[in-house]
């Protein structure tokens, strides 16, 4: 897709009408409608309906995973908050609020939760695992609860693994009520849970980046001189809505393109000006995360030599993923492009001032980031982005983003990086 200014304005002035709308949400007369010409996001359709989430028999196995961790490290039951790991495990969504709702799991596999008596035939409708729900009345204390229910599991003393998103007062009101166990991490048997991806995951994880994808080039088809940043995010949350999920992106123009998430300082697009958009949605609760830069109209020189580094170090991040090899060494290989080109050194800017990649999953960023001094092996399974980035405060920014995740057969991308600057899709 060519990215020159006299494209971005042909394909502007055709869907100026319909980027108003995007952004107003007013409706036109339906009389106008069958005479109005189709914007690329008119043209978006539905994504999701041929996904299958997460079975309840992989959550099965992954309790069964849990259960043997726990053994093997001495911990007799993890405590879940309301939260991601409570949905990997259970399938069970809830927003949290200062009323308890949770779940604990025994090493030997059993699944209990604690619900406000007035939530539990809302807490009933969501079970797909386990049936005990232990209920507290509002003058009640849901610790009692809780310690009750590790009395039941047979847990007379040991370790509790604490998984690490518990807010503080549940914690603290549950160590008070039973004060005679040890409460630890749970990140000894969470976090191996989570790292490693089963091919549903991956395959939820692929379908969202490429929902992601699509959404970007309906949206950069609309670009136009005089948009704001927050038309354009706008822009891309209708695509991104329109093919059947939420999501959005961060979205800088010109000189806040340097600030790695942006800028509060309002920004309209003009011709020269760098592009950057950061975003991603969420599949059946697996997130993409993906960032395209690129310039609006004709790149100087410098912001072609800048890109092109940054296109080298992506590249040299990705392919210093290799099985058995330490995630840092993703972050060193890309840096050394960054740093041998003069920049940096280290996080000092001009240069790339944050880590060059992330762990990804259920949440956008997880365990397994691509950072100096993370000795964990890549194994298979494990997703993270490469995204190293230039960034040169007073002038402008640039960041590629992908997605990998490793195979037997090493590296692969969840979508293709950024061909070139004149082309900002595969």
């Amino acid at each position: 897709m060519s990215i020159k200014r006299r494209d971005f304005l042909r394909t502007g002035t055709l869907a100026a009408g319909a980027a108003g709308l995007a952004i107003t949400g007013c409706a036109q007369p339906k009389e106008a409608d069958s005479n109005a010409k189709k914007s690329p996001i008119d043209e978006l359709k539905s994504m999701v309906d041929d996904v299958k989430p997460i079975t309840v028999e992989e959550r099965k196995s992954r309790i069964e995973k849990a259960a043997k961790l726990m053994t093997e490290n001495k911990i007799q039951a993890i405590y879940l908050d309301g939260g991601t790991s409570m949905e990997y495990f259970t399938g069970v969504k809830w927003g949290n609020s200062e009323r308890m709702m949770s779940a604990v799991i025994s090493s030997k596999g059993d699944v209990k939760y604690v619900s406000p008596h007035f939530e539990e035939a809302r807490v009933r409708e969501l079970l797909t695992i386990g049936d005990d729900v232990r209920v507290w009345e509002e003058h009640e204390s849901p610790y009692k609860v809780v310690a009750q229910i590790f009395k039941d599991m047979g847990i007379r003393n040991g370790k509790i693994g604490m998984e690490e998103r518990v807010r503080f007062f549940l914690y603290d009101g549950v160590r008070k009520e039973a004060s005679h166990l040890e409460y630890v991490s749970a990140d000894p048997v969470t976090v191996p849970c989570r790292l490693i991806k089963s091919q549903a995951e991956l395959a939820l994880m692929k379908r969202a980046n490429e929902i992601t994808i699509a959404s970007y080039k309906a949206s950069v088809a609309m670009l136009k001189e005089g948009m704001t940043q927050g038309e354009l995010g706008g822009l891309i949350s209708q695509a991104h809505q329109k093919m059947g999920v939420r999501g959005g992106a961060m979205v800088a123009f010109g000189v806040p393109t340097a600030f790695p998430h942006g800028s509060i300082v309002p920004q309209t697009l003009k011709s020269g000006d760098v592009v950057l958009i950061d975003g991603g949605c969420s599949v059946h609760g697996y997130a993409s995360d993906i960032t395209r830069t690129f310039v609006f109209g004709e790149p100087t020189k410098r912001q072609r030599e800048v890109w092109e580094l940054e296109k080298k170090a992506q590249a040299a991040g990705f392919a210093a993923a290799k099985l058995g090899d330490p995630c840092e060494n993703v972050d060193i290989a890309a840096r050394k492009v960054i740093t041998d080109a003069g920049f940096g050194p280290g996080y000092k800017v001009p240069g790339l001032p944050h880590r060059t990649g992330h762990g990804i999953g259920m949440d956008g960023h997880e365990w397994g980031n691509m950072v100096l001094e993370n000795k964990l092996p890549l194994q298979v399974g494990m997703c993270f982005s490469v995204e190293p980035m230039i960034a040169i405060y007073g002038e402008f920014g640039i960041r590629l983003e992908d997605c990998a995740y490793m195979t037997e057969e090493g590296a692969k991308w969840f979508t293709e990086p950024m061909p070139s600057l004149e082309q900002v899709f595969a």
